[in-house]
Parts: C-alpha cells; sequence; structure tokens
C-alpha cells in the first residue's frame, strides 16, 4: 500500500512534475515488494555518469545520441529482448535495470531517463505497435529506435515500421509521431501488463487496473473490465457497483446490453449463494 499510495501522490502532479523512473519503479514494487527504488535510481544516475563520460567531446546532437547508444548498448549491455517478448519482466523496470534487456518502451524509459541525467532531452514516442524515443533539434526531430540499439529511424523509417507490424494495414500519420506523456508512458507500461495478466492471473490484472485508474479515474473501459475482473474473483458485490457505474459513464455503449445481462447473471448467483 506504500507503493501504492506513492504512485497515486506522482501520478496525480501536473505531468512535467511526475519523475517518469520513481513512477515506474513504483510499478514494479507492487511485484517485488522489497525493491529499494532509491537504489535503482541511483543507478540511473551512474549509467548517466557512463554517458557523460563517453560525450565528454560531443558538440552536436548526433554525437550525443551516439555517446548515449555507445554507453547502452555497448558498455553497459541493454538489448531488446526478442527471444521472450511477452515475459513480464520486461514490463518492470527494476528487472530491465539488472538484466540490460527489455521491450521498446522499458527500454525508451531507460533512455530518457539516462540522457535526462545528462542534461539531453528525449521524449517518448507512441507509434503503433511499437514505442520510440525521439530528441527535438532545430535542425529538426530525430527518432531513436531503442529497442534495436538506439538507431536512427526518420519519418520514413517509421511509416516502414507501422507498415511492417500492422502487416501493412496502418499508415503513419503525423499523429503518431507526436510526443506523448510521462502519464501516457506510464499508462501503456500498465497496459501491457495488464495484456499479459488479464487472461491468466485475475488478480494481478485488477491490481494493475486499479492502478490505470489512479491515472485517469474516468476511463469507462477501465471501469467495466474492473468490474468484470472483480466478478471473476468472487467479489460479486464490487462488481455490481463498478458495471454499475460503467453504464452511467456510458449508457449508449456497444456493449451496454451485454453487460446489464452480465449484471443480471452475477445477481442471480448472489442471491443463489444467499
Amino acid at each position: 500500500m506504500k507503493a501504492r499510495d506513492r504512485f497515486a501522490e506522482l501520478v496525480s502532479r501536473d505531468d512535467e512534475q511526475i519523475n517518469l523512473a520513481e513512477a515506474a519503479l513504483l510499478i514494479a514494487a507492487e511485484e517485488y515488494p522489497r525493491i529499494d527504488v532509491e537504489l535503482y535510481l541511483d543507478r540511473l544516475d551512474e549509467f548517466g555518469d557512463v554517458v557523460r563520460k563517453e560525450a565528454a567531446e560531443a558538440q552536436t546532437s548526433l554525437e550525443i545520441i551516439t555517446a548515449l547508444n555507445t554507453a547502452l548498448f555497448e558498455r553497459l549491455g541493454f538489448h531488446g529482448n526478442r527471444d521472450t517478448y511477452y515475459d513480464p519482466r520486461n514490463s518492470y523496470l527494476n528487472e530491465v535495470i539488472d538484466r540490460r534487456t527489455g521491450i521498446p518502451i522499458t527500454l525508451t524509459v531507460v533512455y530518457i531517463e539516462v540522457a535526462r541525467r545528462i542534461g539531453f532531452p528525449i521524449k517518448g514516442v507512441g507509434l503503433p505497435f511499437h514505442f520510440i524515443a525521439k530528441h527535438q533539434s532545430p535542425g529538426g526531430d530525430l527518432f531513436i529506435d531503442p529497442f534495436n540499439a538506439g538507431r536512427l529511424v526518420g519519418s520514413a523509417g517509421c511509416k516502414e515500421l507501422i507498415s511492417e507490424m500492422s502487416g501493412g494495414k496502418l499508415d503513419l500519420q503525423s499523429s503518431h509521431l507526436e510526443a506523448v506523456s510521462n502519464k501516457q508512458i506510464l499508462t501503456r507500461m500498465l497496459s501491457n501488463l495488464l495484456g499479459i495478466y488479464s487472461m491468466s492471473d485475475h488478480r494481478r490484472a485488477l491490481s494493475i487496473i486499479d492502478r490505470l485508474l489512479l491515472i485517469n479515474p474516468e476511463s469507462a473501459s477501465h471501469i467495466r473490465d474492473r468490474g468484470l475482473l472483480l466478478a471473476k474473483i468472487g467479489d460479486r458485490k464490487n462488481a455490481i457497483a463498478e458495471l454499475e457505474r460503467y453504464l452511467e459513464h456510458m449508457p449508449e455503449a456497444p456493449d451496454a446490453d451485454t453487460i446489464r445481462e452480465q449484471i443480471r447473471s452475477i445477481r442471480q448467483s448472489q442471491a443463489r449463494l444467499n
């Protein structure tokens, strides 16, 4: 609960006041209750020191990015985890730091946070199916792919990525290349974990949704999913309350009739037990 309370306090702040690394580590703290958040923040500081030395003579944005890439991917050994992409450890920042491997979004969080420690601004970019970083420079945006050792990808490369990962069904839109907020990054991290746990571990999935609702309390889809998960773990009273709250938010939702039927079914189960 201490980790949950601290996470709630962080995400209640204005976006630019959120410590992204700390918030990401607090997501992990509920899975790893013995985690020392400050220790991992110190390790990011140490990674920053490695980059600072590597970038000592860098003059341009490209040279600083090269130094970041050399330090993180060659000296420190960070790399994308292609073999076990859906391993939940890839979504927990402490594990990514320990194992030096992760998925696009967590490696981008490392990239953002280490770059911040040397005063080099990096933002996250939430492409469909992939997550990258960008540095906004006077000469134009530079797009960086931390999952692929920090390679630079132009807008054409982003278009190719989206086409490849969507099987040609999606085209690049200008909105895809916009920087995302800290809250959006945390939401996407939690959503990845929800995708892993939702089918097989209802209690963990419920914990993830609770934190998604701390970021966006009015998210109707998460209110609905929370109700459905509460029903699956046997908390019928609160399941009904959440599903009714969903219908209050979305009375004309496409699945409204299905949810009303679900409420009736839960009430019938409850009555049989009573």
